[in-house]
C-alpha cells in the first residue's frame, strides 16, 4: 500500500511559480513510477508529467513542456512538480499518482492517488 499526500498548491499570478510536493508512505516507494495529473472543473483528468522509478525517465504534456519539471527524491519518498511561468489555463486540482514500474499518461493505469491540491492562477 502507498498513501500519497500533495501539498504546495495555492493562488498565484500569471507568470509566477509554485512547487508541488507529493509525500508517499510505504517502504517500496522507490519501486513506483509517479505521475502528476490535473483536473479542471467540468473536464477530464489530464496527464501533466511522469517520472519512472529511478528518476531517469520523465515525460510531460505538450502544454507544460519547458515550464514544468518533475523530480523525485526516494529518501524521503517525495515527488515534486516545479511549475514556472504559470498561466490561467493551468488552474486545476493537481493530483499525484503511483503505479508499478513505468509511468503512463493514462490515469486508469495508476493504482494509488492523493487527495489533490488546488492551483489557481489569476490573470
Amino acid at each position: 500500500q502507498v498513501q500519497l499526500v500533495e501539498s504546495g498548491g495555492g493562488l498565484v499570478q500569471a507568470g509566477g511559480s509554485l512547487r508541488l510536493s507529493c509525500a508517499a508512505s510505504g517502504r517500496t516507494f522507490s519501486r513506483y513510477a509517479m505521475g502528476w495529473f490535473r483536473q479542471a472543473p467540468g473536464k477530464e483528468r489530464d496527464f501533466v508529467a511522469g517520472i519512472n522509478w529511478s528518476g531517469g525517465n520523465t515525460d510531460y504534456a505538450n502544454s507544460v513542456k519547458g515550464r514544468f519539471t518533475i523530480s523525485r527524491d526516494n529518501a524521503p519518498n517525495t515527488v515534486y512538480l516545479q511549475m514556472n511561468s504559470l498561466k490561467p489555463e493551468d488552474t486545476a486540482v493537481y493530483y499525484c499518482a503511483a503505479r508499478n514500474f513505468e509511468y503512463s499518461a493514462n490515469p486508469n493505469f495508476y493504482d494509488y492517488w492523493g487527495q489533490g491540491t488546488q492551483v489557481t492562477v489569476s490573470s
